[in-house]
């Protein structure tokens, strides 16, 4: 399968201390879908910026379907599309005017620029929105919008930082939808995000940057086996009882139990799963430990996220990546 996306040894630096890039090696096949996944300040959006034209680095190499991202920018532009963590429309022009305009921009003809607004608009559910001012929309409206704005010219790659953020669960799901449909008509893509179920439901791969660099690459279940087998969990009804139930716990192996008093939690990782939650509870029951929940489960991407950068996603303390910067890649200069 042709490779799609390519950067080498990209590094992007601020000033003396702030080092964004650091090094950062990525390959994105054609046709399949990428998760960055990272702390913020970790270098997802400078990537996503690097790759799309909107900061040079400064060292490294990149292409993106198959051209050279610092040698031929504007010719770049015309195949990528790029919605990114805030909405880039004009608020005093309706939808069909921002995404007419788009088309106006990529040279797609007035014909061909008002039957892709149509369609787009028809495809995000705006329609009855279509003719009204933007600057009454709801945040959700906006996001879809922007991201419709990103499809107008059918790029075959797509670049997507954070495009849920701020989306109530149904706007999510519907996003995820799209983003569905999309990868299965061909479309390349690249999607930042610090929502682990997005990235677990709509990513083929997986990389996960930490200051700067990809710490990790692979498929979710690949991540996840990283981190170990099965879990059993035990909340016990009475506080009292935490420390008798993580003695029983620690007879099912080797493996030392995890203990969280706010909630009366114990956790240990198994072998055989099922057959050893049987085990813990019998044990439990002959100690006359009363339980209010218990459960098995597979390690998810929040466990890989917390063995590999130190903490849980939704805790991901920010740090420095880069300034403030214009979001869009279509302005008139750029596209044209």
């Amino acid at each position: 399968m042709a490779t799609a996306i390519r950067a080498q040894g990209l590094r992007k630096r601020y000033g003396s201390e702030v080092t964004a890039l650091d090094g950062l090696d990525l390959e994105v096949e054609e046709g399949t879908v990428m998760g960055l996944l990272g702390p913020n300040g970790a270098g997802k959006t400078t990537t996503v910026r690097v790759l799309t034209t909107l900061l040079r680095p400064d060292e490294g190499t990149a292409e993106v379907a198959g051209i050279d991202v610092l040698a031929e920018p504007q010719r770049l532009r015309r195949s990528i599309g790029v919605s990114g963590q805030y909405a880039a429309v004009d608020e005093h022009l309706t939808a069909r005017e921002n995404l007419d305009m788009v088309g106006r921009l990529y040279h797609l003809g007035r014909d061909r620029s008002r039957q892709r607004a149509s369609d787009l608009l028809t495809r995000f559910d705006l329609d009855e929105a279509a003719d009204r001012q933007v600057k009454g929309f709801s945040g959700g409206m906006r996001r879809r919008l922007d991201l419709a704005g990103a499809l107008v010219a059918e790029p075959p790659v797509l670049f997507l930082d954070e495009p849920t953020t701020g989306l109530d669960p149904r706007g999510r799901a519907g996003m995820w939808d799209v983003i569905e449909d999309l990868v299965a008509g061909g479309t390349t893509l690249l999607l930042t995000t610090q929502y682990l179920e997005e990235a677990d439901r709509l990513a083929d791969r997986i990389a996960v940057i930490d200051h700067g660099r990809v710490i990790a690459l692979g498929t979710a279940d690949e991540l996840k086996s990283q981190v170990g087998g099965e879990r059993v969990e035990v909340v016990v009804a009475h506080a009292a009882d935490l420390d008798r139930a993580a003695a029983q716990a620690r007879t099912l192996g080797p493996a030392e139990p995890v203990l969280d008093r706010r909630d009366g939690r114990v956790t240990v990782p198994v072998d055989g799963g099922a057959q050893a939650l049987v085990v813990l509870l019998r044990l439990l029951d002959q100690e006359g430990i009363e339980v209010s929940d218990v459960g098995l489960r597979r390690p998810t991407l929040d466990d890989v996220f917390m063995r590999l950068t130190g903490r849980p996603a939704e805790d991901a303390a920010p740090t420095a990546e880069e300034p403030e910067t214009s979001e869009s890649a279509a302005t008139t200069e750029e596209v044209a």
